[in-house]
């Protein structure tokens, strides 16, 4: 989280000081244990909120013009809330555009408000800077505005905003993890009902370590769109033998083996990864109850392989730091996270042993790829909130 003194006297800089003084509202990136690509096929995830995040300072104005300035970027805009804009510019304002309407026409009406942006999450990494971003901005508009914030309908709106104004087709999870997280814990997401368990997370002597290729992904691609697409193609090609199912969260593995003469290539493949993402997910999550590493680690792996052969989303830079992560001590198992083609991977490591397995696995990328990997670790964040200045 960045230091909110900083934020402030850079707000009072840019847009002057305020009788009353700004707020400042911060919302969490994420880290998805298990469960890719599950969200939009209505089934279950397993993500972190980080400590890393998204930091807005806001004071309201008087009209319905919004004035945003991101720190990071040294760049501003303006906004009317009275009338929306296309959005799909491909840069960061479509996101605050795409929360402010959304949230305006749907939740609360709002009023203008002067808001500077400051984040710490790795952008690019697959840690879901943007949903983070979406989440900060709509909590600090609404709480401008003097309504509750009801976090379900934030994290929904996020998601409208993004395949409105920013044309990535994405599923729930981001958002409601960054909306909804509880620190120490990981949030089992039903993304069809979304109920949501906060699965508390080991005290130790674990760790979650998250290894960034340094290799940026853009989930509006078509590679990503294809992807949902494909599934949807899925349910349309079982709905025959397995009728009433609407996502491919309604197929069994044994429907799904029953069936698999239905399913062309690269479908099968598809729809097979779902269905057996679905499974580790809820099996992960009862292993984490029961406190069971190894059990957690082997399904990270076997989440991994599933991805890389069969959803097709991983890349070379993604499956080294897996292959470099689980063949060292103290490694319980490994993965790709987020939507791949890039972005980065989590791990549980024993406390004990990151040292050495990042500097062994800092070594084996860097002499492969010519560029050193990322790292943080996390305990778990808690979700979006107002924080003091």
């Amino acid at each position: 989280m960045r230091d909110t003194v900083d934020a402030r006297s850079h707000f009072e800089a840019h847009f002057g000081r305020r009788s009353h003084g700004p707020r400042a509202f911060f919302a969490p990136g994420r880290v998805n244990l298990i469960g890719e690509h599950t969200d939009y096929n209505d089934g279950f995830v397993l993500p972190v909120a980080l400590e890393l995040g998204v930091t807005v300072v806001a004071a309201p104005r008087d009209d319905r013009t919004i004035r945003v300035h991101s720190l990071d970027l040294d760049q501003t805009a303006e906004l009317d809330l009275d009338r929306p804009g296309a959005g799909r510019t491909g840069r960061w304002v479509d996101y605050i555009e795409g929360i402010a309407h959304i949230v305006d026409s749907r939740i609360h009406t709002l009023r203008g408000a002067d808001l500077l942006v400051t984040g710490d999450v790795p952008h690019g990494a697959g840690l879901s800077s943007s949903a983070a971003l979406e989440m900060a901005t709509g909590f600090a508009l609404l709480s401008l505005a003097g309504a509750t914030v009801d976090r379900v309908a934030l994290a929904l709106a996020g998601q409208a905003a993004e395949h409105t104004f920013v044309g990535t087709r994405c599923g729930i999870m981001d958002q409601l993890v960054s909306a909804c997280a509880r620190a120490g814990a990981a949030l089992l997401v039903d993304c069809r009902s979304l109920a949501t368990e906060a699965v508390p997370l080991p005290a130790g002597p674990v760790a979650i370590l998250v290894t960034d290729t340094r290799k940026k992904h853009a989930l509006a691609t078509s590679e990503y769109n294809t992807r949902r697409a494909e599934c949807e193609r899925g349910v349309a090609l079982l709905g025959g033998a397995l009728p009433g199912i609407r996502a491919l969260r309604d197929v069994t593995e044994e429907a799904f083996a029953e069936n698999t003469s239905l399913l062309p290539d690269p479908i099968l493949r598809r729809v097979r990864h779902v269905v057996t993402e679905n499974a580790r997910t809820q099996s992960a999550a009862q292993a984490l109850r029961r406190g069971d590493i190894a059990a957690v680690g082997a399904s990270f792996v076997a989440s991994h392989r599933s991805l890389q052969h069969d959803y097709e989303v991983s890349c070379p830079e993604l499956d080294a730091l897996v292959d470099l992560a689980v063949a060292q001590p103290g490694v319980h198992g490994a993965r790709m996270t987020g939507g791949g083609f890039g972005g980065s991977t989590v791990s549980l490591v024993d406390e004990s042993a990151l040292d050495a397995v990042m500097a062994a696995v800092r070594d084996g990328y860097r002499s492969r790829f010519g560029v050193e990997p990322g790292f943080l670790v996390t305990r778990g964040g808690a979700g979006a909130r107002e924080i003091e200045l």
